[in-house]
């Protein structure tokens, strides 16, 4: 890895944000609707008192809110501290749950990391997973779920939207599979939750996760839907969460997760709209005049704020650097694998070579994106790689 040299930054230098896959800001209005938690309502939802009592019924409004959004019952939402922690808890329930039904786990390639790192643990521990790659489209074909199916099969991992390339899989017939199967299906919703439909009416799931840090909420609080809302208790203590989840409530993230779920459904059709538009200008130009740039996924089968290329001569790391010289935020992928070594395992699960995998750039632009700054970054784009090339 190259490491370049540390530049002070001019502060007066505008900044444009286009990292919305790896976090987004708070609304304001979430962030409103969350002060009073921080403050004059502080209280417990556990405790008896006045406070505690309107803590209480801050978390029961919010989670009859966050449930009506995707469909499920109020019961069937637990809140966490965001969709890593969802994942871990789901898979492991399973595997705890239903074991003696068979030790047979199957999952895309490309999940992220938080449900990776759990089923390798479970195949230490004796369980069988198989890793289904996608077409070269980024896309997990429903026959190639079909084909690996087994009688001991007990749960089926899929993200509705790959969180690299921005690939939407195809979850409803999944979903409809493992129904058919008596198969349990976890659906990872962290980047479709608000920005496109996600109602688990539609998409027949057992499980699903999100974060609110996604969806211009606060850092740090999630949740996990269970299908039917019993489960055993996957934190032990308290008995908050109806006892599954033990440990004092975030009443402020919680509140804060609900107001910017709800902001989003209201103006998700509008404001996918709009940033698809900036999405397909940032393909359009970069295809057009960027040579040997590749746009990686699906053109239209992916999300409507990313983008995600491989430049040929590039390294991804040291592009990623000058553009953010340069006051543009973009990243090569996940945030939680800045730093490694290795290349992508979604870009190498489709095909990719090591060289263009680790050139690299996924653009995610978000609410307050403007027309202005997509041009601002397309400029930068094309100048600092003309200049790593050189």
């Amino acid at each position: 890895m190259t490491i370049l040299p540390v530049v002070a930054y001019n502060l007066s230098m505008r900044y444009i944000y286009l990292d919305h896959a790896a976090g987004t800001p708070c609304d304001p209005r979430a962030l409103e609707a969350m002060r009073p938690y921080f403050f004059e309502q502080s209280g417990n939802a556990s405790s008896p008192h006045k406070q505690g009592r309107q803590a209480r019924k801050a978390l029961e409004e919010a989670r009859e809110t966050t449930a009506a959004i995707i469909g499920a019952l109020p019961g069937e939402i637990i809140f966490t501290s965001g969709a890593s922690e969802s994942n871990n808890h789901a898979i492991f329930l399973m595997a705890r749950t239903l074991r003696d039904k068979g030790r047979h786990i199957i999952a895309s390639a490309i999940e992220h990391h938080s449900v990776l790192e759990p089923l390798h643990q479970l195949e230490q521990d004796g369980f069988q997973v198989t890793y289904v790659k996608p077409r070269g489209n980024g896309i997990i074909a429903y026959e190639d779920i079909l084909s690996v199916l087994r009688s001991e099969t007990i749960l089926v991992c899929l993200a509705h939207a790959n969180n690299e390339i921005g690939t939407l899989q195809p979850v409803e017939e999944v979903g409809r599979l493992c129904r058919e199967q008596s198969i349990h299906f976890l659906v990872d919703a962290t980047q479709t939750i608000g920005h496109i439909p996600v109602n688990v009416k539609n998409i027949p799931c057992d499980l699903l996760s999100l974060s609110a840090h996604k969806i211009y909420g606060p850092q740090g609080v999630g949740a996990l839907y269970i299908r039917g809302g019993n489960c055993p208790a996957f934190i032990l203590g308290g008995d908050q969460e109806r006892g599954r989840r033990a440990g004092t409530h975030n009443i402020t993230g919680i509140v804060g997760l609900s107001e910017a779920i709800k902001i989003c459904q209201e103006q998700m059709i509008e404001e996918s709209s709009r940033e698809t538009v900036l999405r397909d200008r940032i393909i359009d130009f970069v295809l057009r005049e960027i040579p040997s740039a590749v746009l990686n996924g699906n053109r239209e089968k992916r999300l409507p704020n990313n983008a995600h290329f491989s430049f040929a001569d590039i390294n991804g790391e040291e592009l990623v650097s000058v553009l953010d010289l340069a006051g543009i935020a973009v990243s090569m992928g996940s945030a939680c694998t800045w730093g490694q070594l290795e290349p992508s395992h979604v870009l190498k699960a489709i095909g990719l070579t090591d060289q263009m995998s680790l050139g690299s750039l996924r653009v995610t632009p978000g609410r307050w994106t403007t027309d202005d700054d997509i041009t601002y970054f397309l400029e930068q784009l094309k100048l600092k790689v003309e200049k790593l090339r050189r």
